[in-house]
């Protein structure tokens, strides 16, 4: 669901910093990158000079090459300033995964919405070194091709903690409706939903500056997931209701720093890209649902395209997202077959 360059959406830098590097958005605003060992290669990080320290915005997949990354940054662009603060924006590891460090290391506050802490905290205890029967029943449900699930059967399963540093016990929390003070400015604190739950966004009061995270993107829609955790969630109704109360805030000259990709202006027309584009996939999905199909066999009609080997996962839970979608609303049926797998009939 990649969205291309439209006229009204401007990219005022055609570069990312490069590692180790910042890039000054404005006044007390440091865009910074670090990499990332998948499709999607980094996640944008942020820092905002609160004078005697620093507020970091999210914090990088836990390693130790992001931990080198990170002191060549606080000795360089950060001044060798202390980050005295963290700010979540969501659960996720590439977001999460160096705020223990902080707080350990660093004696940094961490600041977050409280589901998304619950969340770290509960999965980076949550050690598998084998595979859970309630995961290889939730990949057959969503029909994932054998040969598929044979090879992930043969590897030990991803753990939270492989890339999530030790979280304490302790954090402080952010919800909707709140204000709070970031680089001089006060923030108005929005939850967003859908690609995480209780995911916290940041409005500026006192310039024209947005901290999305992954709630908005510039040019790629959020991966929305359903997983074996909360078989089935709906995470597309709750990213649509949160798209549309959103919107009602974005102005054009709005300049929206997120999790990955550019940052951008014209967020009126993005939030309404960003709406079309999934209202668009579930009329494709719904078409495609003439037969009765599993969410592995729906992978065309959401995405458009060919998906390889190394994003099945990821498309996988979306799939699953968006026929429970269906299913909720009441637009589908679905049978179980003989080997788990729910298949989805469009009613009528």
């Amino acid at each position: 669901m990649d969205g291309d360059r439209v006229s009204g959406i401007r990219y005022p830098w055609a570069e990312p910093p490069a590692p180790g590097e910042a890039v000054e958005v404005t006044e007390g605003v440091l865009w910074m990158r670090l990499p990332l060992p998948m499709a999607l290669d980094h996640v944008n990080i942020y820092a905002l000079d609160d004078g005697e320290g620093w507020t970091v915005i999210d914090t990088g997949l836990s390693s130790n090459k992001t931990r080198r990354i990170w002191e060549t940054l606080m000795g360089g662009p950060l001044k060798g300033k202390p980050i005295t603060r963290v700010v979540v924006t969501h659960h996720h590891p590439d977001h999460v995964g160096n705020a223990g460090w902080f707080q350990s290391e660093h004696g940094a506050e961490l600041v977050t919405s409280r589901t998304s802490w619950l969340f770290a905290r509960m999965l980076t205890l949550d050690v598998q070194e084998t595979w859970p029967q309630e995961t290889l029943d939730f990949y057959r449900s969503a029909g994932m091709a054998p040969e598929v699930l044979n090879a992930r059967m043969k590897d030990r399963p991803f753990n939270f903690a492989d890339t999530v540093y030790p979280m304490p016990l302790g954090f402080a929390r952010i919800k909707q409706g709140d204000v709070i003070r970031m680089g001089g400015r006060d923030w108005d604190v929005h939850m967003g939903n859908g690609h995480a739950p209780e995911h916290a966004t940041f409005w500026s009061r006192d310039d024209n500056l947005v901290l999305s995270g992954d709630q908005i993107l510039s040019s790629i829609s959020p991966n929305l997931g359903v997983y074996a955790t909360e078989p089935m969630a709906d995470p597309v109704s709750a990213w649509l209701e949160a798209c549309e109360r959103l919107q009602t805030l974005a102005r054009p000259d709005h300049l929206v720093l997120g999790g990955h990709k550019l940052p951008f202006s014209g967020l009126p027309l993005r939030m309404k890209q960003l709406i079309d584009n999934h209202h668009g996939a579930l009329g494709r999905l719904l078409k495609h649902l003439d037969q009765p199909r599993a969410a592995a066999d729906c992978f065309l009609p959401l995405f458009k395209r060919t998906i390889r080997e190394g994003e099945y996962g990821l498309a996988l839970v979306e799939a699953v997202a968006h026929v429970n979608h269906l299913y909720h609303i009441g637009a589908v049926t679905r049978t179980q077959r003989a080997d788990g797998a729910w298949l989805y009939q469009r009613k009528g």
